[in-house]
């Protein structure tokens, strides 16, 4: 039977030498199993609208399980992303000054190894764990997952655009590896882990590649979607998502396993003609909604209600807290080796067990790590200049998202009071968050200037 979540103080920084599993046995243990898309916009499956792309395998996971419309990645671009995901911290209290790794970040740098990852927390707990898809968090030898918590590795160091190498631990699988198979690959290697891990816990996180430009397709979905090769190969990914739950089911672990699909941020600019992140403006980059506000899907049957939909304000950063909870893991106050954690622990809003919903702010940053905008409930102010906010140049913009998902009304001069209140709780937050980080991993980086957003936040 699964484990009772347990109700965690949180949010905490923490230490692997304070991870308690709460767990009576190995045997009430669910399985955790974390896939990601890259790229993949808030509209792109056909559960949040698409009316483009057929992802029946996806859409009944949303069915089976709990779709969120109130979520966000981690970050706007790849790898500060996954360090968020990762650590369920926002990704400048882990050295994050902008950009990506190969672009913006040298490669000898990364998520530093004295971060606690989710792998590291689930593996302290007594889990086999993988990481099998894309990695991103660094290239050098310390920084790779074997080093933060993941025994099973089949990985790309970098975006498929960035690098033609395929790893199996530290062992060159390819190079070059073919680019419409990564997908293929990636579910097969998953599949495999699955079946020599089904007699005990275990942890997969599977970001996969796809739809990342270049969107090449595999030769057997190749033609098959209205949308191009990148149809194609999101159709694609929600097949090889089917086989990975198939295999659950054929060994009766479905309702053993808690089932998370998510996307990394909004979609790639280059791809902007093909993707979709409808009803919100701005792609991959931008602080807007479009850039990190994108689908989430959970299932664990019997635990989480069937065809349940949630529109509360949730974030990747909130996965480590809400999962390791689920999974009877409790995250422990650390020594000050690891940065503070951001995330907070949703699991009887997913659950319905509860209506009080412990977030209501997020930050945002966009994609060189410049501080932009607030949200609080519902309501959205950008403090730095925006160019596709009408009116940032000027001052403040406040939105009210329930009512503008295109972000193109400024209600600023009509609730000042409410304009007033969030500036300062952006300073707050902030502020705790320039106080409280740890460097980048590998050789040290120099200083940037430091990135406060506009006037509007001084």
């Amino acid at each position: 039977m699964p484990v009772n979540p347990l109700k965690v103080i949180l949010p905490i920084s923490l230490a692997l030498s304070l991870l308690l599993p709460l767990a009576a046995s190995a045997d009430e243990q669910p399985n955790l199993i974390l896939m990601m898309a890259d790229d993949l916009g808030y509209r792109d499956l056909a559960c949040y609208g698409s009316e483009k792309h057929k992802t029946p395998v996806l859409d009944n996971l949303a069915k089976d399980g709990m779709r969120l419309t109130g979520f966000y990645a981690g970050a706007t671009v790849c790898t500060p992303s996954r360090m968020a995901l990762l650590t369920g911290a926002y990704p400048p209290r882990l050295g994050w000054s902008g950009g990506v790794v190969g672009y913006g970040i040298k490669t000898v740098n990364g998520l530093a190894p004295g971060a606690l990852t989710m792998g590291e927390v689930f593996k302290a707990a007594g889990y086999a764990t993988a990481l099998i898809g894309k990695w991103h968090l660094g290239d050098s030898a310390e920084l790779q997952p074997m080093k933060q918590g993941f025994d099973t590795t089949y990985y790309i160091n970098k975006s498929n655009n960035q690098t033609k190498q395929l790893w199996r631990g530290e062992k060159l699988e390819a190079d070059p590896f073919n680019n419409s198979r990564l997908s293929e690959q990636f579910a097969d290697e998953a599949v495999k882990f699955i079946k020599a891990n089904r007699e005990r816990p275990f942890f997969l996180y599977l970001p996969f590649t796809a739809p990342h430009f270049p969107a090449q397709a595999h030769p057997d979905w190749k033609g098959k979607s209205a949308n191009a090769a990148y149809g194609d190969v999101v159709e694609e990914l929600d097949a090889r998502v089917g086989e990975i739950l198939e295999s659950l089911k054929t060994l009766d672990l479905e309702k053993k396993t808690i089932v998370v699909f998510l996307s990394d941020n909004g979609p790639e600019p280059g791809q902007k003609k093909w993707a979709s992140a409808l009803p919100y403006r701005g792609l991959k980059w931008s602080s807007m909604e479009g850039g990190t506000r994108v689908p989430c899907i959970l299932r664990w049957p019997g635990v989480i209600p069937a065809g349940g939909q949630s529109n509360k304000l949730a974030t990747a950063i909130d996965l480590l807290p809400t999962l390791a909870n689920a999974c009877g893991i409790e995250l422990k106050e650390p020594a000050k080796a690891a940065p503070k954690i951001d995330g907070l622990n949703l699991w009887e809003t997913f659950t319905g067990k509860s209506t009080s919903h412990p977030r209501k702010d997020l930050i945002y940053w966009q994609g060189w790590a410049v501080p932009q905008a607030i949200r609080v409930g519902d309501w959205k102010l950008y403090f730095d200049h925006v160019k596709e906010v009408a009116g940032s140049a000027k001052g403040p913009v406040l939105i009210d998202l329930s009512k503008d998902p295109a972000e193109e009304k400024d209600l600023s001069a009509e609730h000042p009071d409410k304009v007033k209140e969030m500036l300062a709780l952006a300073r707050t937050r902030l502020k705790d968050i320039e106080a409280n980080t740890i460097e980048l991993g590998g050789p040290p980086v120099a200083k940037k200037a430091a990135r406060k957003g506009s006037r509007w936040l001084k």
